[in-house]
């Protein structure tokens, strides 16, 4: 039989851009060999008003890195298409915020809390006990919850326990499975070259996973640096066989896709690899664009496009830091400071876009959304209520998303570093209780090799504004802001008395004192 492709509602900027790069006779077999071939696409029942969703989160993608948020393509070689295209299908948010690193974000977008109330606001590294907890109620536990087939591919990153994993946080089904984090591809020979025997790398080698359809992961394949090349390619290819499979079911799903790059090491596939005069990052995010316009061909193959909700974010700033001789990373933070680890502007504020054809009106908005907001909003879309006996910190954004009413729910966001309170974020102002200081070095960092300092008794404030790149503290003359500052900060701390915290993990505060 044939295959028929589906041709997009909107410029074939995918195929132009590939054959300027020489690679459309590339990549055309492949792009052939993922098109759906349904037919005349089938609908559920018609009083089924249940969109499906699928929800995409990048690795480590900057503000400026995409041509739609003044970077990418024209400025730095990089082209963006299929994802300029989808923030022109929507609502793109240019004051979109989440937490400091990958797994505070990941725990705040499947919560709706900060990361803090579930002890998940540092990045899990393998060995440490940090983990989801069972008691956590997850985005994917709302959608099970009602009727929704769910789905997830790629990065989890909150925890390898038996209660954290995907399959027992409300996903049916779990493929190409990046538990922790891609720099687990580089630890194998950092290893050897301090001469760890080989039974000992084996044991922390990471692994690709998935589920077995009997409520347990299998190990597919070793995570290492020859696969990183592929991975990315390979998370697509599960989405789309997800959604091939799933669009013609009476039951809607939420499908979540945790993609791999664009976080370092550096790996792309073949065909992209050379392509970018960005270097091996450019050619990262090329086909990173590329894999995220497969998915959005196939949900418009499968005939269900009007009826998807597509959310594409970023989980943290930029990291800028040289990863290894021969990888320096080449993302920005646009005209904002900061890195993935800090509480700087540039490492919270990233891309964040929703389309939902008729239903979400097309423009861009400077309101402010923060990640925890999707949670509440999800369950306000079905007519569902979320548990009542935790904080949930979300707010819900459906009217704004809709587009009836001008404002968001939120002009405020609190941001945590080690447990404490590191930022306040209130309308234009940024609040810091102690000030990051970059480190010393080539290239200086912000991010996780940076300091925390303490000041005078005051916090340091900034408009962002007037000042995006926090050079300018006027604490001096804005004091009136702090009043502000001690109320959302105030609320934050009353919650706390009936529900405060578990311990945050830190490698460097240890509990002292005789066990009671």
């Amino acid at each position: 039989m044939p295959i028929t492709i589906f041709p997009r509602n909107r410029p074939r900027s995918t195929e132009r851009l590939l054959a300027a790069f020489g690679l459309l006779g590339a990549m055309l077999p492949a792009a052939l060999a993922t098109a759906s071939n349904t037919g005349a696409p089938v609908t559920r029942d018609a009083a089924d008003d249940r969109p499906n969703v699928v929800l995409m989160l990048a690795d480590n993608l900057g503000y400026g890195d995409l041509g739609c948020y003044g970077s990418g393509g024209i400025v730095r070689g990089m082209p963006t298409p299929n994802i300029d295209a989808l923030s022109a299908e929507g609502l793109m948010l240019t004051q979109f915020f989440v937490e400091p690193g990958c797994t505070p974000t990941r725990a705040g977008l499947m919560t709706g809390r900060h990361s803090v109330r579930a002890g998940l606001g540092s990045i899990i590294v393998a060995g440490t006990p940090s983990s989801l907890q069972d008691e956590e109620f997850t985005m994917a536990e709302l959608f099970k919850k009602n009727g929704y087939a769910t789905g997830m591919v790629g990065k989890w990153h909150l925890g390898q326990e038996e209660q954290s994993l995907p399959i027992n946080q409300g996903f049916d089904t779990y493929k190409v499975g990046i538990l922790e984090t891609t720099d687990g591809t580089l630890y194998p020979e950092s290893m050897r070259r301090t001469g760890m025997d080989e039974e000992a790398i084996v044991r922390t080698r990471p692994y690709i996973w998935e589920s077995d359809g009997k409520g347990k992961l299998r190990k597919v394949r070793p995570y290492d640096l020859a696969y990183r090349d592929q991975v990315e390619g390979d998370i697509a290819g599960a989405a789309v066989e997800f959604i091939d499979d799933h669009a013609s079911k009476k039951e809607p799903f939420f499908l979540y896709v945790g993609w791999s790059h664009v976080h370092y090491p550096a790996g792309a596939a073949e065909a992209f690899q050379g392509r970018s005069p960005a270097g091996p990052y450019g050619d990262m995010l090329m086909e990173h664009d590329h894999r995220v316009g497969e998915i959005l061909d196939a949900v418009d193959a499968a005939g269900i496009r009007e009826n998807t909700v597509v959310v594409y974010l970023s989980d943290n700033g930029p990291v800028q830091f040289q990863a290894s001789n021969d990888d320096f990373s080449g993302s920005s933070p646009g005209p904002f400071r900061g890195e993935c680890g800090d509480v700087l502007e540039g490492s919270l504020r990233v891309p964040g876009m929703i389309r939902w054809p008729g239903r979400v009106p097309v423009r861009k908005s400077n309101e402010m959304v923060a990640i925890h907001d999707f949670l509440p909003t999800f369950a306000s879309l079905l007519g569902d209520e979320l548990p009542t006996e935790r904080p949930i910190d979300g707010r819900d954004q459906l009217d704004f998303f809709k587009g009836e009413q001008e404002k968001s729910a939120r002009e405020d966001l609190i941001s945590f570093i080690d447990g404490e309170i590191a930022a306040v974020r209130w309308r234009n102002w940024r609040i810091y209780p102690k000030q990051i200081i970059e480190s010393s070095g080539n290239p200086s960092a912000l991010g996780v090799l940076s300091q925390r300092a303490e000041g005078t008794g005051y916090p340091a404030l900034f408009n962002i504004a007037r000042d995006p790149r926090e050079r300018c503290n006027v604490v001096g003359t804005d004091a009136w802001v702090l009043g502000a500052y001690m109320k959302i900060v105030g609320q934050y701390l009353e919650s706390l008395k009936a529900h405060p915290n578990p311990a945050p993990f830190s490698m460097t505060k240890f509990p002292t004192g005789a066990a009671r």
